[in-house]
């Protein structure tokens, strides 16, 4: 997997590779998909069926661009069964893991219970976690269909926020970094990823 898929999309920081070889992925996924943990596939976790673990490319890639430091907080939005908060865990000073799917919270508890650095919250996704903030980082474990200026309150001043914008084909993953009261953003690479709850755009009906 880090082979052939992460070290070859440009993910040169040891960290992220380190933590991506140490940590079986398998671990984080249903039992039926251990045997296809380490595929370039969103993996299906949880009992809704529509939760996915991001592409291991994809992950490292959001990780990487986000130029994480060892003392930098950050908090990991949708982190599911906890395996990007693993990683996350391995390359920042303190991780919290915000997920609102009450069945995928406790897996991820479970499975970050021995790492001292990582802390999962349960809440809304949209609302991130104003209580440990302002953030060095944020990471959406998904794709948002809007731009995430709600989280701006969130981050420190030259923070950054990394995420997949849009669903289908023409989605981008996007660096965002604060700058006063605004969130410019920059595509960083075409990327697709299942849309997180509460991130899809309102319906518009036109007459």
């Amino acid at each position: 997997m880090v082979d052939g898929q992460v070290r070859t999309a440009d993910v040169t920081d040891l960290r992220i590779l380190s933590a991506m070889l140490d940590i079986p992925r398998e671990r984080f996924v249903p039992p039926a998909s251990a045997a296809i943990a380490y595929l370039d596939l969103d993996l299906p976790v949880g009992k809704s069926g529509s939760r996915r673990l991001l592409k291991p490319m994809v992950l490292g890639k959001l990780i990487h661009a986000a130029n994480i430091a060892p003392g930098d907080r950050v908090l990991d939005v949708g982190c599911a069964t906890g395996y990007g908060a693993a990683v996350l865990a391995r390359v920042a000073g303190q991780v919290i893991a915000l997920e609102q799917d009450a069945d995928l919270a406790r897996a991820a508890r479970s499975e970050l219970a021995g790492q001292p650095n990582a802390t999962v919250v349960s809440g809304s996704l949209t609302a991130g976690w104003p209580q440990s903030s302002p953030y060095d980082a944020i990471v959406l474990e998904g794709a948002t269909e809007v731009p995430p200026e709600t989280f701006l309150s969130q981050i420190r001043e030259g923070g950054r926020l990394v995420c997949v914008l849009g669903s289908g084909p023409g989605s981008k993953a996007m660096l965002y970094c604060r700058s006063g009261d605004e969130l410019g953003g920059r595509p960083i690479f075409d990327a697709t990823a299942a849309v997180l709850p509460g991130f899809a755009k309102t319906p518009v009906f036109a007459f």
